[in-house]
């Protein structure tokens, strides 16, 4: 998920095309925005910890454009591919080394395993498989 300083930077087109490049085959794309409960049940995990306010207010400020990408290993190389979540500790030659602000506006979002892709996308997808 492109997060809303991605989206509002122009910078989709960029990063989608970097998952092409590496062979990912895009399944779904979609545009929207979060509201408060979508964006709680999304960030469930992180429901009471100290970032979380600032966190919910940062994904509900703008819209968000969500992919699923199909390819080997998915899960593990787009992970590697975005790079380290707070932006300084980001690699260059990953999306957040190459685009991220901060650890809050880091450009974008991954799925950790296939059990939070599964969670994610029920929210993200709602009535999709």
């Amino acid at each position: 998920m492109i997060k809303p300083d991605g989206v509002s930077r122009f910078l989709v087109g960029e990063i989608l095309s970097r998952f092409e490049k590496r062979g990912f085959k895009l399944q779904r794309l979609e545009m929207l925005s979060f509201d408060v409960a979508k964006a709680q049940e999304f960030y469930s995990p992180h429901l009471g910890k100290p970032f979380f306010p600032e966190l919910e207010k940062f994904i509900t400020s703008g819209p968000v454009v969500a992919a699923v990408l199909e390819g080997n290993n998915a899960v593990e190389v787009v992970r590697r591919m975005i790079g380290a979540t707070k932006s300084f500790e980001a690699m260059s030659g990953t999306i957040r080394g190459d685009y991220a602000l901060g650890i809050t506006d880091n450009v974008i979002h991954a799925s950790d395993s296939q059990e939070s892709f599964v969670r994610e996308s029920k929210v993200i997808f709602p009535g999709s498989e």
